[in-house]
């Protein structure tokens, strides 16, 4: 088999595994994505490998750079600090854990309530900051997941441009 072949079969695997990593969080997801374009225009190297690998790198570093500003922004608005967020995070780890794939989510989300009620003393008003900050997170990681998604579709567009022409 040609290695061209292989090597397009084996990005086409990478960038299911990079999609599927933006929502489930255990997987790799946007770098993935990027290193795999990379090293799939590289190895083919031909102007339309490579106009497409650079299209889709740029989509899923742009939905990489959006979800991650998306979030970071909502918690800053809300005025959340580190120490929630760092027991959110510690919480979450515990949650994958504890709970396969959903743990991560829903430790993030006790972590960072019980961070702000600690913080705040209300916990009706700990409650709203983390569920604006947890719907900033859904949104980033759907913007996330659809840069990546359209990545490997203009990768797709690659693959029969690149062999079409060959």
């Amino acid at each position: 088999m040609d290695i061209q072949i292989i090597t397009s079969v084996v990005a086409g695997l990478l960038l299911t595994v990079a999609v599927v990593g933006t929502i489930v969080p255990v997987l790799p997801g946007s770098l993935l994505a990027i290193g795999t374009l990379l090293a799939w225009g590289w190895i083919l190297g031909s102007p339309a490998a490579w106009w497409c690998a650079g299209i889709g790198m740029a989509l899923a570093l742009a939905g990489w750079s959006a979800s991650t500003v998306l979030t970071g922004r909502n918690l800053q608005q809300q005025k959340i600090p580190r120490g929630s967020i760092t027991l959110g995070v510690v919480l979450a780890v515990v949650g994958m854990f504890l709970i396969p794939v959903l743990g991560l989510f829903i430790g993030f989300a006790v972590g960072l309530v019980l961070g702000e009620f600690r913080r705040r003393k209300d916990f009706p008003a700990a409650l709203r900051a983390s569920g604006s900050a947890l719907k900033a997170m859904g949104v980033g990681v759907l913007v996330e997941f659809g840069c990546a998604a359209l990545a490997a579709s203009v990768w797709m567009i690659g693959v029969i441009t690149h062999f079409a022409t060959r």
